[in-house]
């Protein structure tokens, strides 16, 4: 575990760095799903329309899309360990003060503050554990980021349960504290960083792939930040209107936040089935295969309103969904040299996070001129539908690209 032990990919010492990794991307991921729980008491104290209502969780998604391009170039300088740190701090600092101001807008605000520092736990943990595994790197890429989801599948009801009992200002305080004095610790066991010569072969695998494509790597990260843009406007829709559709069916929001977890553990078991997918058939054909079972997950969404299918559909929508993100990953990791790897995923996470954004207002701005989410649901599929065309077309342009085999 020190820093003069040689480098080996797929190592025990990967192993180990890959559950410290997963650990922090559980905890440190809360701060996204924080604002979904809390949005009907939001609501209930502020007295704002749907569309208002949702500013705080497009801040948050605005700053986390930021701080995956910010902290990811920090990543490829100085490391992993400080790009955490710093944003353990960012994180805590925007918890505590959206907690003590009584305006709403203030409170939007500090969420910006939150996003940045949550996405020290999904991006940029995802580039660093990607330079740690050859073999086995869409298996671990995926670990990585099912950290995500089984924290939004243990902090709705966690937080729930918290927000009922103390609310949700007290919450937030406890969310900051777990930031000091459990992120910051486990982040300086991930101080060593990759060796020269590992550095430098990984950088001529990924330069001899991107020199054989047909595929430029600025063109083809272009190609994936617009693809990941539309699959994540239809992603957003069940994800962060769920817990308030709950209420809005008169089942309340312990009842969303219960549907919202189940979706989360189904896309903790899709994003690890994806990682293994990925390993064999390569990142494009996973990235198809699971945009087309969303929008699936998505049209069954339409009809229903009867709360024990609203818990079936959900977590159809999340074993369907949860391997879309990291394939992304995957695919730019596989043709950028490793030490851009932090700003490059972080860029096309970024795309994804934007949205998810525009894509949880607009669904709100849907539903406050139509009073009912029926036409947002559409608007999502719509979208997944243009995603599966761009993805189809990078797929089929050619059997000579090489992005469509298997990389080792």
């Amino acid at each position: 575990m020190n820093a003069t032990t040689p480098y080996y990919p797929d190592s025990f010492y990967s192993l180990t760095r890959l559950i410290i990794t997963l650990f922090i991307a559980i905890v440190g991921n809360a701060g996204m799903w924080a604002i979904v729980v809390i949005m009907p008491n939001l609501g209930e104290e502020f007295q704002v329309t749907r569309s208002v209502l949702s500013i705080p969780y497009t801040l948050t998604m605005l700053g986390f899309a930021l701080g995956n391009v910010f902290l990811g170039r920090i990543v490829d300088r100085f490391g992993i360990t400080k790009a955490i740190v710093l944003a353990s701090l960012l994180n805590a600092f925007g918890y505590v003060f959206a907690s003590i101001f009584d305006s709403f807008f203030a409170l939007a605000l500090f969420h910006l503050f939150i996003g940045i520092g949550t996405a020290v736990s999904f991006g940029p943990l995802l580039a660093d554990i990607s330079l740690w595994f050859k073999k086995y790197r869409g298996i671990a890429v995926a670990i990585t980021a099912s950290g995500n989801y089984i924290s939004g599948a243990i902090f709705p009801i966690f937080l729930g349960d918290l927000i009922s009992d103390y609310g949700w200002r007290i919450s937030y305080f406890l969310l900051a504290l777990s930031c000091i004095i459990i992120i910051l610790p486990a982040s300086f066991f991930l101080r060593r960083r990759l060796d020269k010569k590992s550095s430098d072969e990984q950088e001529k695998l990924a330069s001899a792939r991107s020199a054989s494509s047909r595929f430029k790597p600025l063109t083809l990260q272009i190609i994936l930040s617009i693809a990941g843009i539309c699959c994540c406007v239809a992603m957003s829709m069940p994800q962060i209107h769920l817990v308030t559709m709950c209420v809005d069916l008169g089942y309340g929001s312990q009842v969303g936040a219960e549907m919202l977890s189940l979706m989360l553990l189904g896309g903790v078991i899709s994003r690890l089935v994806s990682g293994v997918l990925v390993d064999f058939i390569g990142g494009v054909k996973t990235l198809l295969l699971g945009s087309s079972l969303q929008c699936i997950g998505l049209v069954l969404y339409y009809p229903t309103t009867e709360m024990s299918s609203l818990y079936i559909v959900s977590l159809i929508f999340g074993l369907s969904q949860g391997g879309i993100v990291p394939s992304y990953a995957i695919i730019v990791r596989e043709y950028m040299p490793p030490q851009e790897a932090g700003a490059r995923v972080g860029i096309v996470i970024m795309a994804t996070v934007i949205g998810m954004a525009f894509g949880g207002w607009i669904s709100g701005v849907i539903f406050d001129a139509t009073n009912s989410y029926q036409l947002a649901i559409l608007n999502g599929i719509m979208w997944n539908l243009i995603n599966i065309l761009i993805v189809s077309s990078l797929l089929f342009f050619g059997t000579s690209n090489p992005i469509i085999r298997r990389t080792a």
